[in-house]
């Protein structure tokens, strides 16, 4: 067992297979890095050899409607510009901050037919240099990769038509709703298609959809059934016609949708979401011959070396137990966490990992 490669860890985690030990791999901050070298991480090291976690690398395309740049107001406090969705944004210079987003352009029925024209399948949307470069380096080295979606609830409200549109779309035009969620999906499918045509590999479909809130979804289960779910299967059979697993990164409390997440074919689920409602543990003992698991330690603990050990000496040996677990923060790594306290945390899961 102690042979495997990270990609094979990575397939025998999610179907539940004998390996020596779990995986570890998250996502720190920038600012969280930046941090960690002040504090004596080299530069020329990356965090996961540095700590001795593991990568999984992403590869995904644009299928946005390209709409142009443009810097329309800059201070040194902040930056104002439209993205490539048609969003004003206000980004504020401070570390590590949340952007404020001012106005949604594709808002309305109407403009988004004028978007959907712009969404297509064309051959410059891939990273087809990145792939050339690293993809060999990549499989050589047994890394996981797994091929980005772009699609879903969370990526059409907060990328291009805003919260609220969406929401209120749903339940007064649900038709419309469902045609941006199509064409989302369908362009990004077409894009992996001819990555694959080009003989690129993956060992597993991931894509970004947020859902939930604190403790409650953005939605009820049965307007997800209605609206979302169809999409969610399609990608899911999509993946798995073509020999790949599927892992769904959606924030929140969605609890109430993980039943339907595992009909449809969701082999892995992250982050799950402790500040929001979720309980890992328990999901565990609910769903975990179902589906497996990456995440679910709090991550409003890491700060605090007394509890976030003591968090993950409760979590890691029930989460791990008969396979099926990937370690990560229940969301990201903050800059609040020094050198010391995440080499602490590094070394303890290595420890509580091992079979």
């Amino acid at each position: 067992m102690a042979g495997l490669t990270n990609r094979e860890r990575f397939i025998r985690t999610i179907e539940r297979r004998e390996i020596d030990r779990i995986l570890m791999a998250d996502s720190p901050w920038g600012g969280t890095i930046r941090r960690w070298r002040a504090e004596g991480m080299p530069e020329n090291t990356s965090w996961e050899d540095y700590f001795g976690f593991d990568r999984i690398i992403r590869a995904g395309t644009d299928n946005s409607p390209r709409y142009p740049r443009k810097v329309l107001e800059e201070t040194e406090r902040y930056r104002i510009s439209t993205t490539e969705w048609g969003i004003t944004r206000k980004d504020f210079r401070e570390l590590d901050s949340t952007p404020e987003c001012l106005d949604y352009y594709y808002s309305t029925p109407e403009r988004w037919e004028e978007a959907k024209a712009r969404m297509t399948a064309d051959d410059d949307r891939i990273p087809w240099d990145r792939l050339k470069k690293d993809y060999p380096l990549w499989r050589k080295n047994g890394e996981i990769v797994q091929l980005g979606l772009w699609f879903g609830f969370d990526v059409t409200h907060s990328h291009m038509a805003g919260t609220e549109n969406v929401l209120i779309g749903m339940y007064e035009n649900p038709e419309w709703i469902k045609d941006m969620l199509g064409h989302f999906l369908d362009v990004t499918l077409a894009l992996a298609e001819k990555m694959l045509d080009a003989g690129y590999e993956f060992d597993c479909v991931h894509w970004y959809d947020d859902m939930g809130y604190k403790n409650t979804t953005f939605f009820s289960p049965q307007m997800y059934r209605e609206i979302l779910k169809p999409y969610h299967k399609k990608a899911c059979d999509w993946a798995h016609e073509r020999g790949m697993f599927t892992e769904l990164h959606s924030c929140g409390y969605i609890e109430p949708l993980i039943p339907d997440l595992i009909e449809i074919g969701v082999d892995m689920l992250n982050p799950l979401e402790v500040k929001a409602g979720m309980n890992p543990v328990e999901l565990k003992e609910r769903f975990g011959d179902k589906i497996a698991f990456h995440g679910g330690v709090n991550a409003a603990l890491w700060d605090k070396p007394d509890e976030i050990l003591s968090e993950i000496e409760r979590v890691v040996p029930a989460m791990k137990e008969d396979g099926g677990y990937i370690f990560s923060s229940d969301h990201s790594i903050p800059n609040s966490v020094s050198l010391e306290n995440f080499r602490m945390i590094s070394d303890l899961v290595k420890r509580l990992g091992r079979y």
